[in-house]
Order: structure tokens, then C-alpha cells, then sequence
């Protein structure tokens, strides 16, 4: 099999601290998890998982198929407890809360902690209820207008209202798929979460659609703490501050995106960036 071309990533110069200058401030910690196993059965796939995950950047999950990316990235908003015979250890923290604790309701975790698929999954509904579906069952609107205002500002923000505001009433699911994403993307920031998880969400789109949820990413993370799952390197070069690695279920390395690139620590994390495996 061809080799895939090496990323090539350029660090940002860091300027030289003069003197009086106020410290850089340091991205505040959002989600932790410490020691994350999981078992599927018998079978586990997760081993020993630790990572911490900061808000307001773009924490990118990279690493071959089956590595344990989706898997792990599933824990932090508890989708793995709707599949049976799943276990998990370990510890799980958002703002320093144990989302495993017993008096946590998932669904209220899932409002803070939003969720993207792979493949764009619009309900079959209009536009407008598909968007307006999470705060009218999570109470975030008193009124017609509220619900319309929040409709109109999660389209926007997704970048989507412009292409469908004389079709708000029309089904979802006939938009096309980059727009669909987007549409799940509105759904998700609907009832303002704080941290929203993407699992490999330009995958199914082309370039052009892909270009346009890169430059949302872009956009969101000034506001929201953001995990994504990618097998394009060259969209987690892109998007993200930070870049995990996963190989066989084990977090191999963790750092800066432009340091996982252009000086990894770890032999098979340099093996996998320049196409050696994966």
C-alpha cells in the first residue's frame, strides 16, 4: 500500500515575553478522564485511558480504525449505555462532576455534553422542529417567540439560516448532506451545550461541505470546549489545538496539534502521521 504523504504543520512563532507583560492565559480544564477502561462482553477495548480535554479549543481524536477513538469519545457523553454488555472503569469528570455518578441523569448530561455522528441523522421532521426539538423538551422556551429565537440563532450560528430560511417548514431530511450536518449541528447547540462531541462528521460530505464545517469548528470553539474524531490528519492539522493518538485501544500520546505532527515523542505516532501504518 502507498505511503501517505507526512503532514506538514507549521508552529505558530511564540513571541518573546517582554517585560511587565501579563503571563498567557491557560485554557481551562473542562472534561477529565482518568483510567478509562471498557469492556464490549469480554472483549476490551479501551485500556487505561487518561486525557484531559480544555475548553473553548479543539481536541482532535486521531489513529487507525478500530483503535478506540468513537469508543472513548462515547464515554464522555455516556452513549455506551444504551449498548448491552458494556462495562466501564474508571472516572469521568465534567467541571470536576462525576458524569458516572448514580444521581446523574444521562439525558441532562447529553444537554450539556452534545453530540454529532458520522452520518448526517436529521429527524423526520421540518427544519424548524428538528432545531426546535431539544429546547421544547428541555424547557428553554416560554413562548412561541422564545422557541423561534433560539431556532433562528442555533441556524445562524451553524451557518445554515440563510440557505434555509424560506424553507423552515420543509422535511430535514431534503436538504443536502452537508446541510443535514449542519442541521444536526444547530440541533446540538439548540439547548447550549458545553462541550460538543463529533465523530468523524465531514466523513460523508465533500470538499466544499467539508470546508464549510471546518470553518463552523472554527467558529464554535470560541464559545464551546469541542472533541472530534478524525481519520483525516490533515483535518485535525487543521481544525484542532490539541491532537490525541490512539493505537489498539491505549492513548499513546496526547499534545500540542503542532508538536504531535512535526515532533511526536512516541515511535508509533510518528510511524502513523507519515503513513508508515493506519
Amino acid at each position: 500500500m502507498e505511503a501517505r504523504p507526512a503532514i506538514r504543520v507549521e508552529a505558530p512563532a511564540v513571541p518573546a515575553k517582554k517585560e511587565g507583560q501579563l503571563p498567557v492565559e491557560q485554557p481551562e480544564l473542562k472534561m477529565n478522564a482518568k483510567s478509562v477502561n471498557l469492556w464490549y462482553g469480554d472483549a476490551q477495548a479501551l485500556f487505561d485511558v487518561s486525557l484531559e480535554i480544555f475548553d473553548k479549543s479543539v481536541t482532535a481524536l486521531i489513529g487507525p480504525s478500530g483503535c478506540g477513538k468513537s469508543t472513548f469519545l462515547r464515554c464522555l457523553d455516556r452513549m455506551n449505555d444504551v449498548i448491552e454488555g458494556v462495562r466501564i472503569t474508571g472516572d469521568i469528570r465534567l467541571d470536576g462532576d462525576d458524569i458516572y455518578a448514580p444521581n446523574v441523569d444521562p439525558v441532562q448530561l447529553r444537554a450539556r455534553v452534545g453530540m454529532v455522528f458520522q452520518k448526517p441523522n436529521p429527524f423526520p421532521k421540518s427544519i424548524f422542529e428538528n432545531v426546535a426539538y431539544g429546547p421544547r423538551i428541555h424547557g428553554l422556551a416560554t413562548s412561541k417567540t422564545d422557541l423561534e429565537e433560539i431556532v433562528v440563532h442555533s441556524l445562524t450560528k451553524a451557518g445554515l439560516f440563510e440557505e434555509v430560511k424560506d424553507r423552515l417548514q420543509e422535511p430535514g431530511t431534503g436538504l443536502s448532506g452537508g446541510q443535514q450536518q449542519r442541521l444536526c449541528i444547530a440541533r446540538a447547540i439548540s439547548v447550549n451545550p458545553e462541550v460538543l462531541l463529533m465523530d468523524e462528521p465531514c466523513s460523508a460530505l465533500d470538499p466544499i461541505a467539508t470546508a464549510k464545517i471546518e470553518t463552523l469548528m472554527d467558529e464554535l470553539k470560541e464559545s464551546l470546549c469541542m472533541v472530534i474524531v478524525t481519520h483525516s490528519m490533515q483535518q485535525a492539522a487543521r481544525v484542532s489545538q490539541r491532537t490525541a493518538f490512539f493505537h489498539l485501544g491505549k492513548l499513546v500520546e496526547v499534545d500540542e496539534t503542532t508538536r504531535i505532527f512535526t515532533n511526536p515523542t512516541d515511535q508509533r505516532t510518528q510511524d502513523y502521521v507519515t503513513g508508515r501504518f493506519g
